[in-house]
């Protein structure tokens, strides 16, 4: 039998427990987690995964889930995906600390659009800045750069948006098995 995949996200209020009942459905279809990402954010927990499974208990089970989510008080949809394949470029990581201001990710992502440079994983924060209390913007960025840019001039770019912003931002290669 094909084996599929799909993407799940499901959003609701937070409470114990939500992360085993949608991983109990998956395991019942036989459905398997390849990648996944669950976070607070406020008072509601977001999750975003892709199972794989056989193909015809896909089809069932993304409108099976938005049931289930009914009942647990979740908002989950699903999509059919093909596999993952991997992206021919130079995986590297951007990481910035800042002062929260209006429009840091829009810069830092418009420039990377402008370089065909993609964003396989985002994380951003606003926390407290120690002593002061501050509000500081914390992001991080997994991208893949083609291997038609020119490393040196993306770092020109980035240093410039750095000066321009006032940011503490780097850019550096994600290596595998590097701590990060």
């Amino acid at each position: 039998m094909e084996r599929g995949f799909a993407v799940i996200s499901a959003l609701g209020t937070d409470r114990v427990g939500i992360v085993d009942d949608i991983t109990a459905v998956l395991v019942e279809k036989k459905c398997n987690i390849e990648e996944s990402r669950m976070s607070l954010l406020g008072g509601e927990f977001a999750i975003v995964m892709l199972v794989s499974g056989e193909g015809p208990i896909l089809d069932g089970l993304i409108p099976e889930l938005a049931g289930v989510g009914a009942r647990m008080g979740l908002h989950i949809e699903g999509k059919r995906t093909n596999a993952p394949t991997p992206q021919g470029g130079l995986p590297y990581v951007i990481e910035s600390t800042s002062l929260d201001t209006p429009g840091i990710l829009h810069s830092v992502t418009a420039l990377l659009r402008g370089e065909k440079i993609n964003i396989e994983d985002l994380e951003t924060e606003t926390t407290a800045a120690p002593w002061t209390g501050a509000p500081m913007f914390l992001m991080r960025l997994r991208v893949v750069v083609p291997q038609s840019t020119k490393i040196a001039t993306l770092r020109r770019e980035i240093e410039g948006l750095a000066e321009k912003q006032d940011l503490d931002i780097k850019l550096y290669p994600a290596a595998p098995g590097r701590q990060e």
